[in-house]
């Protein structure tokens, strides 16, 4: 029995599908395809040449449709994510986190979690089941 203990010291990522991502919810790993990318905020400091110091590091955006064969969610991508987001490229999210955005859902990875590009998948998106056009609403249950 040392190969069951042997596995349980390396935990295996489980993979979640988009129709189980649920509010407040994190550390999500997904496949999933890119389906359109769309740059939200551009911010970058005017004038600011080489020697300006970090703070002149410029601020992307980028809000793009993601999803697999359960459904699909807006994937919230900052900076450097942007550039791996591509339409029609496949991608596994590790670590990602459900931010809320004006009462609807939104995929977010943080500096814990990563992107990677993969290879395409085989599946087609579920494009009928927009996890983010649903809206929540804050709802105090007294105890």
């Amino acid at each position: 029995m040392a190969t069951a203990a042997a596995a349980a010291g390396k935990r295996k990522a489980v993979f979640v599908k988009v129709d189980q991502l649920k509010p407040g919810t994190a550390g999500h790993t997904l496949v999933a395809k890119v389906l359109s990318s769309k740059t939200v905020v551009q911010k970058g400091r005017a004038g600011a040449g080489a020697g300006a110091g970090p703070v002149a590091r410029p601020t992307r955006i980028a809000e793009c449709l993601i999803g697999d064969e359960t459904g699909c969610i807006l994937f919230t991508a900052r900076n450097e994510q942007v550039d791996l987001m591509k339409p029609d490229s496949t991608v596994i999210i590790r670590n990602a986190k459900i931010d809320m955005f004006k009462g609807s859902m939104r995929l977010a990875v943080d500096k814990w979690g990563r992107i990677e590009v993969t290879e395409p998948a085989s599946f087609n998106v579920k494009e009928d089941n927009n996890l983010s056009l649903v809206e929540y609403e804050l709802v105090n249950v007294e105890g």
